[in-house]
């Protein structure tokens, strides 16, 4: 009753063009179709849409199971679970900056782990209850393809554990 209010409503302002506004429900990461991201006042950043075919021709095997049917690689076996260099750890898809070595740390689990990404706008969340769990998922904002998953209890001072597939990373040193 009450959207029905607010539609016509708007039907009615539609004459004064943008006199009354709807709000509609935001699609999940993966369902969004905007050729752009918002990523500050006046700035934007355009996403990067790619067919199944074309994500197969550069990606590999495992890191195309990874970063675009969400799978994950087994604990202790990725690079960088234990790499110890100060650099950045980029999207292996599209190679949009995520996270820091600065904001890395040992959480124990066996994959890389940081507590903040480089900004709010260069990954994406979204709600995963595969596998019979609640978990929020991590996207890579530009692409969509899965990082991982992120869980409330990392160190301070976010208290978050970015939990990252090293295959969806690709790292570069900091310059000296």
């Amino acid at each position: 009753m009450q959207y029905a209010k607010k539609l016509w409503i708007c039907w009615m302002c539609l004459p004064f063009l943008g006199a009354c506004q709807v709000t509609q429900p935001q699609p999940a990461a993966s369902q969004k179709q905007m050729p752009w991201i918002h990523i500050s006042e006046g700035d934007t950043m355009w996403r990067i849409q790619k067919s199944d075919s074309e994500w197969r021709q550069i990606l590999t095997d495992f890191e195309y199971y990874v970063l675009r049917e969400k799978g994950t690689e087994r604990a202790f076996t990725g690079e960088y679970w234990n790499w110890k260099q100060k650099g950045t750890y980029l999207c292996r898809a599209c190679g949009l900056p995520l996270f820091q070595s600065d904001t890395k740390y040992d959480s124990g689990t066996g994959w890389p782990s940081f507590f903040q990404p480089i900004n709010e706008w260069c990954v994406a969340e979204q709600v995963d209850t595969s596998y019979g769990m609640v978990r929020t998922e991590v996207l890579c904002a530009r692409c969509d393809g899965h990082l991982g998953h992120v869980f409330p209890d990392g160190p301070p001072p976010t208290g978050l554990r970015y939990c990252i597939n090293s295959v969806s990373l690709r790292f570069v040193p900091a310059s000296k």
